[in-house]
């Protein structure tokens, strides 16, 4: 706990002097506020008192001074308002650094057991309620005490009694504060779940508006979006019936608070025990200590949501990225490409059984490797344990004869290249996109690896060419467009090591043949891992791997494993009368 308070702190550090002066004008601007109503209890006490000139001097000098008190607190107010938001803004911006380059780090076994929106929340809404808290927190409870305890001690001299009667509504007020505070608390929260349950309903409805229009649901979507819609509206009336309750009673027994004083107080004028003065005195004192009692019961709220929020942040920051550079980590450059399995076996964290088995494997600079084998045999897994995605479960892997998990791992990721069937293409422009392969690479290679991609010739045809924006994920291109442009980025990456990851399987006969010729010229003089949907596109493997659970259960060329007509040659004559079957007659 004592850790987690440090830290906290901690991020105040960078702007101390900010934070200081914060709470200094905050302290200032409340002192105006005490000070104002003990100007006017003078002016009606002694300066009335005065021969006539002497009282409008006294009265002008005194109207001054208010007005520049007035003028000092406009000051203070703004100082707070701008510079407290900035310091909270840089706070959030500092902390929202820290997550999403912790983010960075985490492995793919991180990622695998997370949903990308609760992860989204943490760098969002979380961040925003610990800033308010480090900015408002502080601030809040520094003036409502300093106006509360002020008002207190200078009311008591004034009028002991009349001081009492005053603030004994003060408990009433908390207690009536807190009750509907935590009504309103849960009622918002069932708010923002109902609307988050909207939201999950029109991103659904909207992803899958073709299979919508294509069955004619479109009432039926209307009705559950109209169901759903009337829930949030249910939400919503509970919420403003604790917050009509709680600003209505609070205003109720601000105001209650000030008929109450005035009654005590005619009471007590009527005995002479209190003059005019002290009760005009407390009558504008009765702000300065019943606003206080809203700013604290906010700062609980605002404490809760604030410190949930910071703890789900350091949920995050507590995990330790389980695949990073050892300590004799070395850096790696122009490997050749000589890749060794020893005895390789892997298993998910989660799972107790093993994906992997005892795997031994030696594949040769410039070998055309391809995997085949039914799906959930591990060919994936297998060529993700390469760039340590995943580290192995026992075994090694070494590249050069150097253990992969020795080298440094950005070196290590920059020594392959990998083409996914499922391409992710960034927001931004087609030239953008392919120089994610080499940030530092001119117009020129970025046009070359284009070419060479067999990319080019599209590209030139877009309305912008190189400066086309393909939208969010490349939403305007085709799937064998996507994928050359992808193509292109490794090509301009230039790695020694490839890894083909069914990076044809979902397209067309035509873009699958010029995707493939794209690859292959890529392929040429490089170590290259295939993972193969079609068979017929392995056929040139110099060899290739049957997988199965039990590990590698075959491996030679295309010629030899139909030869021995085992899984391969099954697999092969399988897909071979279903391509048969397809085709037109």
């Amino acid at each position: 706990m004592e850790h987690k308070w440090r830290k906290l702190f901690s991020y105040y550090k960078p702007y101390k002097w900010l934070f200081i002066s914060d709470m200094f004008f905050a302290v200032v601007g409340a002192a105006v506020t005490l000070v104002i109503p003990l100007i006017v209890r003078y002016i009606t006490n002694q300066v009335t008192a005065l021969p006539l000139n002497d009282a409008v001097q006294m009265v002008l000098r005194l109207g001054v001074l208010m007005i520049g008190l007035v003028l000092i607190e406009f000051v203070c107010n703004f100082y707070i308002a701008y510079y407290g938001h900035i310091m909270g803004a840089k706070i959030e911006y500092d902390m929202r650094n820290e997550i999403f380059a912790h983010y960075q780090k985490l492995s793919f076994a991180f990622y695998d057991n997370q949903k990308v929106g609760q992860l989204l929340s943490r760098v969002t809404n979380d961040l925003f309620d610990i800033s308010e808290l480090l900015h408002h927190g502080p601030e809040d409870v520094f003036i409502s005490l300093i106006k509360m305890i002020g008002s207190f001690v200078i009311l008591f001299q004034v009028n002991m009694p009349l001081t009492w009667v005053a603030f004994a509504f003060l408990p009433v007020m908390l207690v009536y504060a807190f009750y509907f505070n935590t009504k309103m608390k849960h009622a918002f929260k069932q708010n923002r779940a109902k609307i988050a349950d909207i939201n999950s309903q029109i991103e659904d409805n909207l992803s899958g508006i073709r299979v919508v229009k294509s069955f004619a649901n479109e009432e039926i979507e209307l009705k559950k979006f109209y169901k759903g819609n009337s829930k949030f509206v249910d939400a919503k009336k509970r919420s403003y019936l604790y917050m009509g309750g709680y600003n209505s009673g609070l205003g109720a027994l601000t105001t209650l608070v000030t008929v109450v004083v005035l009654m005590a107080g005619g009471m007590f004028i009527a005995r002479g025990t209190v003059n005019a003065s002290d009760l005009i005195t407390f009558l504008l004192y009765i702000n300065n200590f019943t606003e206080p009692v809203k700013k604290l019961v906010n700062f609980t709220e605002q404490f809760q949501n604030g410190y949930s929020g910071y703890e789900r942040f350091l949920e995050i920051l507590d995990v330790e990225p389980d695949i990073r550079d050892g300590k004799d980590a070395v850096p790696v450059r122009n490997l050749r490409g000589d890749i060794k399995f020893e005895d390789v076996s892997f298993r998910y964290e989660d799972s107790t059984d093993k994906v992997l088995h005892h795997v031994s494997l030696d594949v040769k600079a410039g070998t055309y490797i391809a995997l085949v084998g039914s799906s959930g045999a591990g060919k994936t897994t297998l060529c993700s344990l390469i760039p340590r995605f995943y580290d192995v479960t026992s075994g090694r892997i070494t590249i050069d004869g150097i253990d992969i998990r020795h080298m440094r791992l950005k070196n290590l990721r920059d020594q392959i290249g990998i083409v996914q069937q499922d391409v992710y293409l960034f927001a931004g422009t087609v030239m953008d996109n392919i120089r994610y392969g080499r940030p530092d690479a001119t117009d020129e290679e970025v046009i070359r690896a284009a070419k060479l991609a067999n990319a080019h010739e599209f590209i030139m045809e877009m309305q912008d060419h190189y400066d086309t924006d393909i939208g969010q994920r490349g939403v305007k291109l085709s799937g064998g467009q996507k994928q050359r442009l992808s193509i292109a980025r490794v090509f301009l990456k230039d790695p020694p090591i490839l890894i083909f990851d069914e990076a044809t399987s979902a397209l067309d006969n035509e873009s699958e043949r010029v995707v493939q010729d794209s690859l292959e010229r890529l392929a040429a003089n490089r170590t290259t891992f295939v993972i193969a949907h079609r068979l017929s596109t392995i056929r040139n493997a110099e060899k290739i791997l049957v997988l199965t659970e039990e590990g590698i259960q075959e491996e030679g060329t295309h010629e030899e494993l139909l030869g021995i007509n085992g899984i391969y040659a099954h697999l092969y004559q399988m897909q071979f009368r279903k391509e048969e079957a397809a085709a037109p007659s």
